[in-house]
């Protein structure tokens, strides 16, 4: 009996950022960024409104350059990562973004006041407060957050990422990595410096004397509004 020849097995093509890999997170992060720099301006318009009857824009990013709100696209990243791993019940996604989203909140406000001597947020007076830092009630506003990234806005995001060619996936992920990094160095050391200029400390660089002539008080008001310095001294 003649042996019947098999077909060789066509090899999968590679797609570009496939699966939970570094490139995939680090679009999510871009991602959530962009969404939570639209979320806290139309939050700060409605309350604004409700509070004064007048419409007012206000910024609210955590860099300088470009529409990204860095600790919500450091959020996105947390839960898609943790939460996607494993199947998970609703109530489950819930309970586990709202104490990770808290968490995440928490930590990023402790830091900034630690490397920045800044706050941009004070939640003090707030029923159920945690060090000022967070709330439970917002905590389960992040279960909500969270449960809409990770079944609504993950799955088409993903998608479409994987949809990119390789190659130029590759370049336009190198590309961004390099400019989100200058961006996000550019914006905190602008920040320390302006804590240094509050307390009267000179500039010991040409870095410093940059700072201090361009990215002045005036200029950061406008990009940081709710940034403020606990320990500004007269």
């Amino acid at each position: 009996m003649a042996k019947q020849k098999t077909k060789p097995v066509a090899a999968k093509e590679p797609r570009f950022a496939e699966g939970l890999c570094f490139k995939k997170l680090f679009f999510v992060f871009l991602v959530g960024s962009v969404i939570g720099t639209i979320y806290e301006e139309i939050l700060f318009m409605v309350q604004h409104y409700m509070a004064t009857g007048q419409l007012e824009h206000a910024l609210r990013r955590g860099v300088i350059y470009g529409p990204f709100n860095v600790i919500y696209g450091f959020g996105a990243v947390v839960l898609v990562y943790l939460l996607l791993r494993k199947p998970l019940k609703n109530w489950q996604i819930f309970v586990y973004a709202a104490v990770l989203g808290g968490a995440v909140e928490y930590l990023v406000s402790w830091l900034q006041e630690v490397f920045t001597h800044t706050t941009s947020w004070d939640y003090s007076q707030l029923f159920l407060n945690i060090n000022g830092r967070t709330t439970i009630p917002i905590m389960l506003v992040w279960g909500v957050l969270g449960w809409l990234l990770v079944k609504v806005v993950y799955p088409p995001v993903s998608n479409l990422i994987e949809q990119i060619p390789v190659k130029i996936g590759d370049r336009i992920y190198v590309i961004l990595v390099v400019l989100m990094a200058v961006d996000m160095l550019v914006s905190w050391t602008a920040i320390i410096r302006q804590t240094l200029r509050h307390n009267n400390i000179p500039p010991f660089t040409p870095v410093g004397e940059f700072c201090d002539s361009y990215y002045n008080d005036d200029f950061l008001r406008h990009y940081f509004p709710n940034m403020e310095h606990p320990d500004k001294q007269p």
